[in-house]
């Protein structure tokens, strides 16, 4: 499998585009004015404890309280027992006012604040160091049963050094030698000791620690042995990266290079069209079926249609073949619009048990390649597939996008014909609190086309039952909702 990772950086914002087999998987933006702030360290204060919810509010410095849970404070036991296993309420954890150290998990998204946990973990090429635990665990993407123990053992040793802590492996560990995975272990202990120093000297609420750019992050966590072209267009930025690589990512070393070229870098492999594509509820399949994606609040669905597919053989196989193209597409545009959360996949109905193996077999192994953590859970008494993908930051769609100020998110407008019937009424109603001769209706250029022309002889029954007169005006910077009934 040929990949490459696509650059792009200008004074705004930085793009991040992963490239497989010549097709856009997953694309990273991150804008100046808005960076998010997944993995920061914050020295925060307790703002209100919900016993109910078995949760707090914390200030950390941000616009609004960001939001930690029980689970998230107690390592190593259920949330809401002490180590005797006894019940233990959040108000035997935290109290207003009190200081606590904590690392944000999710980003604010919509009118939510930032998840967060008291839980640190801190990042490099290999592992991922926790301060609060002891244990020494391995990806579970690295299967070798040997490699795993080497792995362990290779750390094992500095591991228990000051300032001691727990470790997991990350699957670009695989293969690493020796030293160089000891290399990590010593360099995040002297990073959480000046970490934890800034912690003793700050006032909350402070921030302690910032993530790395985005452009630098791609480097830790999307490149690996397996990218054969990095090409960056900013010539500042790729100096900073090939050292970066050089140091951190041994394995790439002479495949990053400076791209000068006269169309924009995100023009190649149509990187561009493809982000736009995304952004649309239909996804178009090779064979002529589609898919229509929903994102809200709650969960994303997936509805799988044959479309203009008609199959050769019979009605079975086409279902059959639409689900299995879908069940491959469908896990690209997760990664690509970056879905999160709960999503339900309503693929065609198949009578048969064999064909549902095999589409479900195939959406797993199409999930694989996924960075972000899923699970399947199989199909439901519905026919429905259920599966969860972990959300850590905003979907490209929220991102890029905003309710829509005429429809406000709904997806739809009122007709012509319904917002003809309302202004009837409200003349109806205005008729019977205010005494005049004319009303002047000022509406959008559909709604007053119907009303002087499908709706004419309603409008003139109208005039006839109220005993006045009734004129129209268009109004062009009105939506087809707008609408004004003035008293003349």
């Amino acid at each position: 499998m040929s990949e490459e990772v696509l650059i792009n950086i200008s004074p705004m914002e930085t793009r991040v585009a992963l490239i497989e087999n010549g097709v856009l998987q997953e694309t990273y933006i991150e804008r100046v004015s808005r960076r998010g702030i997944v993995g920061n360290i914050y020295k925060g204060r307790v703002a209100r404890v919900l016993p109910g919810m078995q949760a707090a509010f914390v200030e950390i410095g941000l616009e609004r309280a960001a939001f930690i849970h029980a689970a998230d404070i107690i390592r190593g036991r259920p949330a809401g027992e002490n180590r005797e296993g006894q019940s233990e309420s959040i108000n035997d954890l935290l109290k207003e006012g009190d200081a606590l150290v904590v690392q944000v998990t999710k980003d604010p998204i919509g009118t939510k604040g930032a998840r967060l946990t008291a839980q640190i973990s801190i990042a490099s090429r290999f592992l991922v160091y926790m301060p609060s635990s002891d244990h020494i665990g391995v990806s579970q993407r690295i299967e070798d049963i040997e490699e795993r123990d080497r792995l362990k053992a290779a750390v094992s040793e500095v591991a228990g050094e000051e300032p001691g802590g727990g470790l997991i492996l990350r699957t670009a560990a695989e293969g690493v030698a020796e030293e160089d995975l000891q290399k990590d272990v010593r360099y995040l202990h002297r990073l959480w000791a000046s970490l934890q120093a800034k912690i003793e000297s700050v006032d909350a609420p402070s921030i302690i620690y910032t993530e790395m750019p985005l452009y630098m992050r791609a480097m830790r966590d999307i490149v690996d042995g397996n990218v054969e072209r990095i090409r960056i267009d900013s010539k500042e930025k790729f100096s900073e990266i090939e050292q970066f690589v050089s140091e951190y990512v041994p394995e790439v070393v002479g495949r990053a290079e400076y791209y000068a070229g006269e169309r924009p870098i995100f023009d190649l492999f149509a990187v561009e069209d493809e982000i736009q594509k995304a952004l649309e509820r239909k996804v178009q399949l090779k064979s002529g079926g589609y898919i229509i994606i929903d994102q809200t609040e709650a969960m994303t669905t997936i509805d799988v249609n044959t479309g203009a597919f008609v199959g050769r053989r019979n009605l079975e196989e086409t279902i059959f073949k639409t689900n299995l193209e879908a069940a491959t597409t469908l896990a690209r545009q997760l990664r690509l619009r970056n879905l999160g959360g709960i999503i339900i996949i309503d693929f065609i109905d198949m009578d048969e048990e064999d064909h549902q193996r095999q589409v479900l077999r195939t959406l797993e192994r199409a999930l694989e390649k996924d960075h972000a953590k899923t699970k399947v859970t199989g199909v439901s008494d519905l026919g429905l597939v259920e599966m969860t993908r972990k959300r850590s930051r905003e979907s490209l769609g929220q991102l890029l996008c905003e309710p829509c100020s005429v429809c406000q998110g709904r997806g739809t407008v009122k007709t012509a014909e319904t917002v003809c019937y309302e202004i009837f009424r409200d003349i109806l109603r205005e008729a019977r609190a205010y005494g005049t001769d004319t009303y002047m209706v000022l509406a959008a250029q559909t709604v007053v086309d119907r009303l002087l022309d499908e709706e004419s002889s309603n409008l003139a029954d109208l005039e006839h039952f109220i005993e006045k007169s009734i004129r129209v005006q268009v109004e062009s910077q009105y939506s087809q909702e707008q609408f004004d009934i003035v008293l003349l």
